[in-house]
């Protein structure tokens, strides 16, 4: 019995340890805020009551607050709530940057108040002081874009707010296009949730805030003048308007060095984080020792870099040896910018007269190795380390990433293998022993089935030699409908080539393209019954397939993998070929078009006149130009406020155009000014027949948005050449007719008074 008890006081000594290692169930925003990542990492279950700050069901995004104490929850259900829903959260710990939670079930108590937002400034946000707190700030807006989030079809706002310290990307949850082009170059307080930007190794790279409403964006003080009123600037003069104050504060970081380009970059590493440092110094560094590097914080392809550094090598060697890794693991931005070994096959090599580039495969998945030539001038680059094609390889060196704005933790990112010296690759293993060497070699050896070996490596030679040449005769042809798709060569064009690229892989292959509301193209068989008939959609990043692609087989061929990578690889160029030319088409209208009023601008006007007055002289022609200014138009703003005198606007463009014949043009030249194009006048009274129909299109009064406004206009006009026989002194003469008309109704209202 005696010596039961030590037994039994050391498995209680366990168990009280345990217990005080593992924390029961949390049921107090403090209790979870308070967790280690490796305590939060253990899934332990949670229990807690808090109140809703902010919400985004289609991407299952929840930040709850309880005091000054708030967390973010990945929600696993189908809830609907609000800002100020009280709700009580059970689910398990989860680690991110902070502990966080994912919820199991989550219940609505009571609505109630939202808590009352915490004024904060951008130090105290991007030193994490108040992460996933509700809280006001205050800047200028430099940008407010409507945007669809990934993976739904979920307009939101994507605003960038400039504060006093740097840049907050704001995501609003509106549809509202005309009010947030009303927030540009405005100062504005904005109360969201504070949001951190993350690289794969979950240190921060930028901040957010998540905004429920538009409503919680409040207009301080508005832009002095519209953007688009601001006097165009020659395109090689722009720089004159840059201006920067910068406050980083310098940062220092030690660490070993572990890739160094003289002239452009290092890299120290320090346990398992690294960091690039963007570098002019060419002094010499040894890689592997110890180093010291100053500079300022930034931010390259969504990750943390070091700029204008200067680095301090001191002369302590430790070297670092490379971390072997796997290519799904470098994909995954595990080892950004770390000192990494991975294995692959060689495909191909390159010597460019800046570096030399090996094309590497793992599992079919391509990624490059690449060592960069050491900038010296007059120093010729070494030639190049012959590696077998086909030989397995092992290859050390920097990971880096190659893609702008990569999002390490959303999708896979396309990365090279920076190498410091030739010898960072080494070959693990020779090429299969089918070569033209070996070939060779046995045909020296067994002469009595030389001509069987001779003919065998001849023709796995020249089926190489096809296989090459057709892979680089469609890597041409790829890029040149690459160069066309950002050319002028039309879009039907286009997908013909895209067609005809498919074909060619599928060898001769029927192929065509059917767009959806236009043409089919491309080479479609006049009888399909007796074919086999292969489709694939062309799908569109946001919307309906913009059509779909096919290719036609004989009926007795089986299907193959070819033949859908094939149309799937045309379908992705065929998507972004339409959506390219239909994003021009719609930058092209925005530049001839008024925004508000959808009707012609100044400078689609200018444009116009300037074809009319050539036409003219050509033909010994007339055509006039009416001038049209509303009247009183500032009083509708204030009395009725700039959101009723934009739809005021509207509808007078509306009914104004309702007046004109269809080679008529009507333009609005900014404010409350209009002007009209009357191609085909046969008389001065042909035109002021015109001007008279606009003037009087006034006389009914307007329905705007519950208001009733009383509108008139002064209208003057001019006719070319009886006027005046230039573009400038035709606008002079119309304008100076309809300021004659308005100064005449002063003149009878101030005799009237």
């Amino acid at each position: 019995m005696k010596r039961l008890i030590p037994a039994i006081a050391i498995i209680l000594g366990w168990a009280v340890a345990a217990s005080a290692a593992t924390p029961g169930r949390l049921t107090t925003l403090r209790a979870i805020h308070s967790l280690t990542l490796d305590q939060a990492y253990q899934a332990l279950p949670v229990d807690f009551e808090a109140t809703v700050t902010y919400f985004r069901g289609y991407s299952h995004f929840l930040t709850v607050q309880d005091g000054d104490i708030a967390v973010f929850i990945r929600v696993t259900t189908d809830a609907r709530l609000v800002p100020g829903d009280r709700i009580r959260v059970r689910g398990t710990t989860k680690a991110g940057f902070r502990p966080d939670v994912v919820s199991s079930d989550i219940t609505v108590l009571y609505h109630g108040d939202v808590p009352k937002p915490v004024p904060a400034t951008y130090e105290e946000m991007v030193r994490v002081q108040r992460d996933c707190v509700l809280v006001t700030v205050r800047g200028v807006v430099h940008s407010a874009d409507l945007a669809l989030v990934a993976n739904s079809n979920v307009p939101t706002a994507r605003v960038l707010l400039i504060m006093d310290g740097g840049a907050v990307e704001v995501h609003v949850d509106t549809d509202d296009e005309i009010a947030l082009k009303g927030l540009l170059d405005a100062e504005v307080e904005v109360t969201g949730v504070v949001e951190g930007k993350f690289d794969g190794k979950w240190q921060m790279t930028g901040l957010g805030l998540d905004v429920s409403s538009l409503m919680n964006v409040k207009i301080l003080h508005r832009a002095d003048a519209s953007p688009w009123s601001l006097p165009a600037t020659p395109m090689d003069k722009i720089l004159g308007g840059y201006h920067v104050k910068n406050l980083s504060q310098r940062m220092l970081v030690h660490g070993v060095i572990t890739y160094y380009q003289p002239g452009t970059a290092v890299v120290l590493q320090n346990g398992d984080k690294s960091l690039w440092i963007a570098t002019r110094t060419s002094a010499p560094l040894r890689i592997g020792d110890q180093a010291d590097a100053t500079g300022f914080p930034g931010v390259l392809n969504g990750f943390l870099i070091l700029t204008q550094g200067e680095i301090r090598d001191n002369q302590v060697s430790a070297p670092i040896t490379p971390l072997p890794a796997t290519w799904q693991q470098l994909v995954r931005s595990l080892h950004f910018f770390d000192l990494v070994s991975i294995q692959g096959k060689v495909e191909t090599e390159v010597q460019e007269s800046a570096q030399d580039l090996y094309v590497l495969s793992v599992d079919g998945r391509v990624f490059s190795a690449i060592y960069r030539h050491p900038e010296i001038p007059g120093l010729k680059p070494q030639p190049m380390k012959k590696i077998q094609i086909g030989s397995k390889v092992n290859v050390s060196g920097i990971c880096f990433f190659i893609l702008e704005n990569s999002k390490p933790y959303d999708h896979e990112a396309p990365f090279n293998i920076l190498m410091r010296t030739p010898d960072d690759i080494t070959v693990v293993a020779g090429p299969s022993w089918i070569s033209v060497d070996s070939l060779l070699i046995l045909v020296g050896l067994l002469l009595a089935v030389v001509v069987a070996v001779g003919a065998r490596g001849w023709y796995i030679e020249r089926k190489v030699r096809s296989k090459t040449a057709e892979m680089a005769y469609i890597e041409r042809r790829r890029s040149s409908i690459l160069e066309d798709i950002n050319g002028s060569l039309p879009l039907a064009e286009i997908i013909e080539h895209i067609t005809e690229l498919v074909s060619f892989k599928l060898h001769g292959a029927p192929c065509w393209c059917q767009i959806v509301d236009g043409a089919l193209l491309g080479n479609c068989p006049p009888k399909l019954a007796d074919l086999r008939i292969v489709r694939q959609e062309i799908a569109s990043r946001s919307g309906p397939p913009l059509g779909e692609l096919f290719a036609a087989f004989d009926a007795l061929t089986k299907p193959t993998a070819a033949e859908s990578e094939a149309l799937f690889k045309a379908a992705a160029l065929a998507t972004l070929a339409i959506e390219t030319r239909r994003l021009y088409s719609d930058l092209v209208h925005r530049s001839e078009f008024d925004l508000l009023t959808d009707i012609h601008n100044r400078f689609s006007l200018d444009k116009h006149l300037d074809a009319l007055i050539n036409e003219a002289r050509q033909k010994a022609g007339i055509f006039g130009l009416i001038y049209i200014d509303l009247d009183e138009f500032k009083q509708v703003n204030d009395l009725y406020g700039h959101q009723v005198g934009d739809f005021y606007l509207q509808e007078v463009a509306l009914r104004m155009k309702r007046q004109l014949r269809a080679h008529d043009l009507l333009a609005r030249l900014g404010g409350d000014e209009f002007a009209v194009l009357v191609p085909t006048a046969r008389s001065r009274a042909a035109v002021e027949e015109i001007a008279v129909r606009m003037e009087h299109c006034f006389d009914e009064p307007f329905a705007v948005q519950g208001d009733v406004i009383h509108g008139s206009a002064s209208v003057g006009f001019a006719l070319y050449p009886e006027d005046a026989s230039t573009k400038d002194s035709l606008l002079s003469a119309a304008d100076s007719a309809m300021y004659a008309v308005k100064n005449s109704k002063k003149q009878i209202e101030t005799i009237k008074a």
